[in-house]
């Protein structure tokens, strides 16, 4: 053998033994990935069941999405719900061989080799695929330097070649898809889609499509909102790769290229959209803990009490903390992708917040404002006294989140009033939309009291099921909820719980009775007259039906005496009402405090027969893969007979047809079954207004932050006027919607062999002076004793 026959053999030798080597190196190196020892490999079951953020959907009954709970913004969708325009923008600009590749793609690899890491163009594009860009989203950190990220890079290939194995291509896009992120908040095709153009991912124009898959190589960079032409371009390039791969036509390019980038901007935001407060309440409640007495401040034992009595009787009630998932973990409101199904139908929830935007703003404000202009003490009664607007300022102030801040920061009592007192730049509330302007955190405080506040709670009395919930004027500057939450003197609207005693007890709506004063002994001896304001038929006989309709306080204080306050709270208690209130006379004339959604379920029972249902907002929960893992029915409880319900029906439909409540039928010219009952209560403070129909019983309360904000004068501060107008509005809406199963020709159904004649003599004549009495309940001899 020559000596350059053996130099040959020896540089093959070592270039084999180099390959050879290399391809050991490169297949030790891939095991040891694989195998996990170079960084966590995800498991079989980790690929096929990926751990995801997806946000809990609150829908409502007919379908519509309200809302949602989550640490990130992301909803899952199928890949029948993405536009075909999704898909082929993403292939284009991000993976043209994808579905021929299985997961690494080696002419991607081989131009970013040659290309950018040899002829050093950066512009010529990565090489990972969609798949493999998919591995990283699911199973990577950000890496900390340029060796960890190359060891990434290795993982992923491996991981990508497992996706591959484990989902089809359209499982990987979809899966793609779901899982990037924008900015605004928003993650996933489906919020980006709604955020940047309010459309949804099966529905998005081309070029809208264009536009978030162009969005995904820098998101910050590629802001539409903050950099229109720069994210155009980008827009514009997709075209082009979509263009390449003959996905459009030239033409087709030459025009979407030219169309202007048009947003419908919405970014998220709990605090506004549709039913914020009913929202809220379904997240704070479905989130509650198990009460611990320990947890309760000793002036906090009674809520102690009936949060216990929640956790027991109301499956929805701390939900999250009771459940548990299949694999013994309990579920995250924000991370698990629940589906909440409500009660509340979408339509009447926009009826209903229109109706409190359009009365409070266009009448209510206009007159608070032109009463309150250029008082001193402004938005309070001009009755209060110096020291007592200072003592609610102060109070306001120290309720404040300013406050909290800066005295958890030790800052002295002097630094805090002097932060209250520097103007700053800030966003105000008004009717017609949030203003810029530079105010005193002070300043601001009193700004937002002297706006009204108002609530409506409706419900179909034959199920309990809640169909709109306006817990105030707007969640963002008002987040208190006075629908559920907010306790508030209830007034006359009391009176028709009174009656149903009586009712019960064997009286008519026909009985005869004395329209004179009703004096009560006292426990302590002394006597007790409720005062009377109205003006007509003083000292006659008159029927319980006309003591109702005119709201008269002798009437009720003679229901009244003919039993005692204790059987009076019982009764009321039985209807529904579970707030506290005081066994004395003036029990009758509205003296406690009690929620809007307790009336309103309270008056249910009189439409559903006697039957008194508890109300619910939610008919059934699903798991992120459609299992419903709860459903919720009402509980049911027979209080009274029917024939008392029909009674107090007929009763209530004397105040609509003609008492305090008439001008449903004058002004707004309502034909069908309706019944209701007015409420005002001391000095204005409250209006109230709870309607009753054959399908749906609905409450309203009108009424300032504090008690002693209010009208001054009657004609304006009464319930007819602050609360029963935003009933009408809302009613007329749903009224005029036939696709609502309400009707003005619906009935209260007379009970079998009902037999009593409910005409009665005398009480025809319509009232025009509506609701004169109203606020005078109390003369003050029983404040010992509430």
């Amino acid at each position: 053998m020559s000596s350059s026959n053996h130099k040959i053999k020896k540089v093959l030798y070592w270039f084999w033994g180099c390959v050879l080597s290399a391809f050991l190196m490169v297949f030790i190196l891939f095991f040891m990935i694989a195998k996990g020892f170079l960084g966590v490999m995800p498991s079989f079951e980790d690929l096929e069941n990926p751990k995801n953020s997806i946000a809990t959907e609150v829908i409502s009954e007919d379908g519509k999405v309200l809302g949602n709970f989550a640490i990130e913004n992301r909803t899952f969708i199928d890949f029948e719900q993405l536009s075909p325009y999704l898909v082929n923008a993403l292939v284009a600009t991000e993976d043209v061989r994808f579905y021929d590749h299985s997961g690494i793609d080696p002419r991607g690899l081989l131009r970013v080799a040659v290309r950018t890491v040899i002829m050093g163009d950066k512009g010529s594009g990565g090489g990972s695929t969609i798949t493999q860009q998919l591995a990283k989203l699911l199973f990577h950190e950000p890496a900390k330097n340029i060796w960890e990220r190359a060891l990434q890079k290795l993982n992923e290939w491996v991981i990508a070649i497992k996706l591959e194995k484990s989902y089809t291509k359209n499982e990987i896009i979809t899966m793609y898809l779901n899982k990037v992120e924008y900015i605004y908040d928003a993650y996933g095709i489906k919020s980006a889609a709604k955020t940047f153009f309010n459309t949804s991912a099966d529905t998005i124009k081309i070029e809208e499509a264009a536009t978030l898959v162009g969005m995904l190589k820098n998101p910050a960079l590629f802001n539409p909102v903050r950099r229109k032409d720069t994210t155009e371009f980008r827009r514009n390039v997709v075209l082009n790769q979509m263009r390449k791969a003959q996905f459009i036509s030239e033409a087709e390019y030459d025009s979407l290229a030219n169309i202007p980038l048009t947003l419908k901007f919405n970014r998220r935001d709990h605090k506004e959209g549709v039913a914020p407060y009913l929202r809220e309440h379904l997240r704070l409640t479905l989130n509650a803990p198990k009460p611990e007495r320990k947890n309760y401040p000793s002036w906090l034992q009674d809520k102690f009490v009936a949060d216990s009595i929640e956790w027991e009787n109301n499956p929805a009630y701390g939900f999250i903390n009771k459940t548990l998932k299949p694999d013994g973990t309990h579920y995250n409101v924000y991370r698990d992708g629940l589906k909440i199904y409500t009660t509340v139908n979408y339509k009447m929830q926009t009826y209903a917040e229109q109706a409190v935007k359009d009365h409070l703003a266009n009448n209510l404000q206009q007159a608070f404002f032109r009463e309150k202009k250029g008082r001193t003490r402004a938005p309070f009664t001009n009755k209060l006294s110096q020291e007592q607007y200072d003592a609610i300022i102060n109070r306001a102030i120290k309720n404040s989140e300013r406050y909290r801040v800066l005295k958890k920061a030790k800052f002295s009592k002097a630094k805090i009033m002097e932060s209250f007192n520097t103007p700053t730049d800030m966003q105000v509330f008004t009717w017609n939309g949030e203003r810029d302007t530079v105010l005193t955190p002070l300043d601001s405080i009193k700004h937002l009291k002297f706006y009204l506040r108002a609530s409506l709670f409706s419900i179909d009395p034959s199920n309990g099921h809640v169909k709109a919930y306006v817990g105030g004027p707007n969640f963002k500057y008002f987040m208190y909820d006075m629908a559920t939450q907010g306790r508030r003197q209830v007034g006359s609207t009391i009176k028709p719980f009174v009656y149903t005693l009586a009712m019960q007890e064997g009286h008519t709506p026909c009985e005869m009775v004395p329209n004179i004063p009703q004096t009560f002994v006292l426990p302590d001896g002394k006597t007790w007259t409720p005062k009377d304001g109205g003006r007509s038929r003083k000292g006659e006989m008159v029927t319980l039906k006309w003591g109702l309709a005119n709201s008269n306080n002798n009437i009720s204080a003679w229901v009244m005496k003919q039993y005692n306050p204790t059987a009076v709270r019982r009764m009321i208690h039985e209807l529904g009402i579970k707030s506290p209130m005081p066994a004395v006379p003036s029990l009758c004339l509205g003296i406690p405090d009690f929620t809007l959604q307790e009336m309103a379920s309270a008056y249910c029972t009189f439409a559903n027969k006697g039957v008194h249902i508890e109300p619910i907002m939610i008919s059934r929960i699903q798991d992120r893969f459609g299992n419903v893992i709860a459903q919720f029915t009402p509980q049911k409880k027979e209080v009274i007979s029917e024939e008392t319900a029909f009674l107090m029906l007929n009763l209530l439909q004397g105040v609509v047809n003609q008492g305090t409540g008439i001008r449903l039928r004058y002004t707004y010219q309502f034909t069908g079954q309706i019944g209701g009952k007015t409420g005002t209560t001391q000095n204005q403070s409250d209006g109230w207004f709870i309607g009753v129909t054959p399908n749906l019983v609905t409450g309203v309360w009108v009424g300032g932050e504090d008690r002693d904000i209010h009208f001054d004068g009657i004609s304006l501060g009464q319930g007819s006027n602050m609360a029963l107008p935003i009933w009408a509005l809302y009613m007329k809406e749903v009224y005029n919607d036939e696709s609502l199963p309400i009707t003005q020709d619906d009935i209260f159904e007379e009970p079998i062999n009902f037999t009593l004649d409910l005409n009665c003599e005398g009480d025809n004549t319509p009232k025009n002076n509506e609701e004169d009495n109203e606020e005078e309940y109390s003369n003050g001899d029983e404040s010992e004793f509430f």
